[in-house]
Order: structure tokens, then sequence, then C-alpha cells
């Protein structure tokens, strides 16, 4: 009786806009850590669902032109940071010599997009249900480590707003915890990040394709995060129909503010039995992944951005 309090109290609380990402987070991290969040089944559900409306409607603040030359900008150093961590990654699976499948998706959620990537690689790769929960809880828990230092970093390191979207969307592994450091540097650091972040995405689908080959699964099949095609629209709708303007932002702010929400579910969602079973290697070899592209990409973007 006391959890359910605590939670549907903190949860309410994140409603209101001087609640902050990392503070959110914060709060869900620590209820899970006191209380095993009972209600995991009720956040992953309705954090999912709550993230990918906020993204959609994040859409609603973005110009297409605008949109495209970001993307373009950050294709080479989505491509070069692809390629470096399934390099990296498969090195430091022979020298930790962890699970291969768990390496596989810890591999594959850095180089993309963390629990997007894990899940639709998971429904190629077929590995087991323990493999993917290892896999999901190593990458969780940079997550949330990410989204509270990032911004930190970023000031320290004097980077631009744009240069913080840039190497938010390269860095970390989550949509969610991308959106919430980027939201927490500033505007245009969220609409770059944004935009990156959801074009590295589809490059699931590619992936997918080569796993599945080489894994030779004939039922293989996996889900494609088709709430990419709502923020496209809604970028399209804020481009050709500005008249709009004064709903979309007030759309927008509750769309920010909807992602604050998901945040604090997402974070009620870290407990101790999810940290113990990660292991030692595997937080290991997920760690050193996480730090190597983000110092790799912090130095492209440096020199060239």
């Amino acid at each position: 009786m006391i959890a359910r309090l605590f939670y549907f109290g903190l949860l309410l609380l994140t409603f209101f806009p001087f609640i902050n990402s990392s503070i959110a987070l914060v709060l869900g991290i620590v209820y899970g850590l006191i209380f095993q969040n009972s209600f995991s089944s009720f956040s992953k559900k309705y954090s999912k669902k709550l993230l990918n409306t906020a993204i959609i409607g994040l859409g609603l603040g973005l110009n297409l032109h605008e949109a495209v030359s970001v993307s373009k900008d950050g294709f080479l150093l989505t491509f070069i940071s692809v390629i470096s961590v399934f390099t990296l990654g498969f090195i430091f699976f022979k020298i930790l010599k962890i699970n291969k499948n768990t390496s596989l998706l810890i591999t594959s959620g850095t180089a993309i997009c963390g629990g997007s990537a894990i899940a639709a690689i998971s429904s190629v790769l077929k590995p087991k249900s323990t493999e993917i929960t290892i896999a999901l809880a190593a990458v969780f828990i940079l997550n949330a480590i990410a989204l509270l230092i990032f911004p930190y970093i970023g000031h320290f390191f004097q980077l631009s707003q744009y240069q913080f979207g840039l190497w938010s969307a390269i860095a970390i592994h989550d949509t969610s915890s991308v959106v919430g450091a980027a939201k927490i540097y500033g505007d245009e650091a969220l609409h770059v990040a944004t935009t990156v972040k959801l074009s590295r995405t589809l490059w699931i689908f590619p992936l997918a394709i080569i796993i599945s080959y080489f894994n030779k699964n004939e039922d293989s099949s996996f889900k494609f995060p088709y709430f990419i095609f709502g923020f496209i629209a809604t970028m399209l709708i804020a481009t050709y129909l500005p008249e709009g303007e004064n709903l979309y932002k007030i759309l927008q702010s509750i769309s920010k503010q909807a992602m604050v929400v998901s945040l604090f579910m997402i974070g009620s969602m870290i407990n101790l039995e999810a940290i113990k079973k990660a292991g030692f290697k595997t937080i290991s070899f997920a760690t050193i992944l996480w730090i190597l592209i983000s110092i790799i990409s912090l130095i492209l973007i440096l020199r060239f951005y």
C-alpha cells in the first residue's frame, strides 16, 4: 500500500513543470531501489507508449529543411560510430569472454538506440530471456548515468547547443535519455539530438537483416519503431502549416513534460536484482564500449563540428 502511494504520488508530481528530466529520473531510480518497483509491468508498458507519443509531439517544434540539414551532418558521424562500436564490441567480446548473444545485444544497443535496438535484434537473434534482461539492465544503468552527467560534461568542454545535440545523439543509448539530456542542455540541443537520434534509429533495419541472415532463423521477424513516421508527420505539419504555430508550441510543451513523466517510470524499473543479473563482466563490457564511443565521438565533434 505504501509502495503504491509513493509510486503514484511521485508520478503525479512529474506532471508539474518544475520537475525536469534529471529530477524525474532520479526520483524513479530511488523509488525502484527502495521498493523494488511492484509496478514494473505498468511502468514498462506505459513509459514506452508515453515516450513514443512525446517524441511524435516534439516533431511540431522542428522544420523539415533544418532537420534534413542536421541529418546530413550527423550521417557520417553516425556511420563512423556504428562501425567503431561493432569493431570494439568484437574485440572486447574476445577479451572478456562474455556470452555471445548478450555481447551482440549490448553492442547493438550501444551502436544504435539502446533498448529499442536490443528488442528488435532479439526478435531475429532469438536469445534466452535472461540474456535479453541482462543486456537491457546493463544498457539501462548506463543510460541513467548518461542522462545525469552528460550536460555537465558538455558545459565543461563548452560544447555549443548544436555540438551537444550531436554528441548526445551518438553517445547515449536510448532515445529517452538522449532527449532527456538534450532537454536539460537547451532547446536547440533537443531539436538536433532528436532529429539525429531518430535518423540513427533507422539503422535497426539493415542491422536486423544482416543478423537475421547470419543467424539463419527462418521465423525471424522484428518490430520496427513506427513512431518515427509519426515524428516525421508532425514535422511536416509544422513545416507546411505554419499558421498553427501557437497550437504547436502548446502541444510541444505538453510533449516535453510527457517525456519527463516517462523518464520517472523508466527510472523506477531499475532495481538491485537487475543490477546483480548484469554481472561485473557484462557491466564492464557495456561500460567500456560506452566510454570509448563517447570519447571518440566527442573528439570528432570538437574537431570537425
